[in-house]
C-alpha cells in the first residue's frame, strides 16, 4: 500500500497489482533472461504480447472485425495532424470546441483545410456540453471531430453527437475504457494510454478500415500515414514495446474486475462520493455544469485564489498528490481514472470537509 494518493490528470495513477506485476517481471520476462524492454519487436516473444494486448482490447471493447486496431507513437497531439492528413479528402471538417484539447485540435487541423465550428461552449469557458442533436454540418465535410472527456474543464458528452451520416472522430484519451461504448457509433476512436492505460508514450487508433487508404495530403511523411502502419500491423518500426505490455498488464485487471460494466459502475460510484460533497458543500463547489460532469475530472474550487493555494498545500500533507487544477481554470482538480481506488476517494472528501469545518480559511 503506498502512502499517497496521486489524482494527476497525466501521467496518472496505475493500479498498484499492475505495477507489482511489471517489477516482478522487470529483470526476467516468462524465463526469457530478459526485460520486456530488452526484447527485440520483431521477436516471437514480442509479437505475442501485441497479439494478445490488441486481442484483449477488441474483448473488452467490442471492437468489430472490420475496424483496426494501431499502437502509434507522437502521443496524442501528432494525431492533431495526422487525422486531416489521412482523412480530408474533400478539404472540409467539422470539429466541435469542449475544451483546450478540442480546440487545440481544430487550430492544427486549420492548417490543412477549412475547419467549420460545428458547436462550442468556449463562450461560457466550456462549463458545458453544447448540444449536439441537430448540428450544422458542411454538406461535403470529410469528418466531424470531438473530444468526449475534457480533462481540464471536467465535462464529457453523455450520449453521441448526431454527424448527420459523416464520419465521426473521437479522442478518447481520458475516458479510455472507463465505461462501455459502441465502437460502431465511430469512424475513429483514438487516445494516448497515460490516463487509464499504461505509461506516457503511446496512442492507441481504432478506426474502421475503410477510412484507411493511399489516398493522404500531397508530402504527408511515410509515418504520419495510417495505412503503413495498419499494413506493418503496427511494426513499420519499433514500436513503445515496454507501453504496450503495459497496457495489456492493465487489460487483463480490467477483465479481472469484471469488464468495462463494472468499470464503469466502480467510476459512478467513486465519482459520486466527490460530487455529492461539492454539492453540499458551502466552501467548495464544482465548475462543470450537473448535466455535462465527467467521471474522470472533477473540476472544482473555493471562494477565492488565497484559499484554493492553501487548501492544495494542506492536502500535500495529507498525501493528496497533483490536487491542482490546470492553470486554464485554476483551482482544483481531481483525476479519477479507473486504478484510484474509492479509498482515495473518500480521503479527499474527509480532508476537504475538516478543511471546510477548520473555518480558518473562510472569508471574513
Amino acid at each position: 500500500m503506498r502512502n499517497v494518493y496521486n489524482f494527476s490528470a497525466g501521467p496518472a495513477v496505475l493500479p498498484e497489482s499492475v505495477l507489482q506485476e511489471a517489477a516482478d517481471e522487470m529483470l526476467d520476462y516468462k524465463g526469457s533472461g530478459m526485460s520486456v524492454m530488452e526484447i527485440s519487436h520483431r521477436s516471437s516473444l514480442f509479437q505475442s504480447i501485441i497479439d494478445e494486448t490488441e486481442q484483449n482490447l477488441r474483448t473488452l471493447m467490442k471492437i468489430p472485425n472490420d475496424y483496426v486496431v494501431l499502437f502509434l507513437q507522437g502521443g496524442t497531439s501528432l494525431q492533431f495532424s495526422m487525422i486531416p492528413m489521412n482523412f480530408m479528402r474533400n478539404g472540409k471538417a467539422d470539429y466541435i470546441l469542449t475544451g483546450y484539447w478540442a480546440k487545440k485540435a481544430y487550430e492544427e487541423a486549420k492548417r490543412y483545410g477549412q475547419i467549420n465550428i460545428a458547436a462550442s461552449s468556449e463562450g461560457d469557458n466550456f462549463s458545458y456540453i453544447p448540444d449536439c442533436s441537430d448540428l450544422e454540418i458542411s454538406q461535403d465535410s470529410d469528418y466531424v471531430y470531438m473530444c468526449e472527456n475534457n480533462t481540464i474543464y471536467g465535462t464529457k458528452f453523455h450520449c453521441c453527437p448526431n454527424s448527420h451520416g459523416k464520419v465521426l472522430v473521437n479522442d478518447i484519451s481520458s475516458s479510455f475504457l472507463s465505461e462501455p461504448m459502441n465502437v460502431s457509433d465511430y469512424g475513429m476512436l483514438f487516445g494516448g494510454v497515460q490516463k487509464n492505460l499504461a505509461p506516457a508514450g503511446l496512442v492507441i487508433a481504432i478506426m474502421h478500415k475503410d477510412l484507411i487508404s493511399e489516398t493522404v495530403l500531397p508530402n504527408t511523411p511515410t509515418m504520419l500515414q495510417y495505412k503503413i502502419h495498419a499494413d506493418k500491423k503496427s511494426l513499420y518500426n519499433t514500436p513503445p514495446t515496454y507501453n504496450i505490455y503495459m497496457v495489456g498488464k492493465v487489460l487483463k485487471w480490467i477483465q479481472s474486475l469484471g469488464g468495462l460494466e463494472k468499470m464503469k459502475e466502480i467510476n459512478e460510484r467513486k465519482a459520486a462520493v466527490l460530487y455529492d460533497y461539492l454539492d453540499s458543500s458551502s466552501l467548495f463547489y464544482g465548475l462543470a455544469n450537473a448535466d455535462s460532469r465527467s467521471l474522470m475530472n472533477v473540476t472544482f474550487r473555493t471562494k477565492s485564489d488565497a484559499i484554493d493555494a492553501e487548501f492544495i498545500k494542506q492536502a500535500e500533507k495529507h498525501g493528496i498528490i497533483s490536487i491542482k487544477g490546470h492553470r486554464a481554470i485554476g483551482g482544483m482538480r481531481a483525476s479519477l481514472y479507473n486504478a484510484m481506488p474509492i479509498e482515495g476517494v473518500q480521503h479527499l472528501v474527509d480532508f476537504m470537509r475538516e478543511f471546510e469545518n477548520g473555518g480558518e480559511y473562510h472569508e471574513k
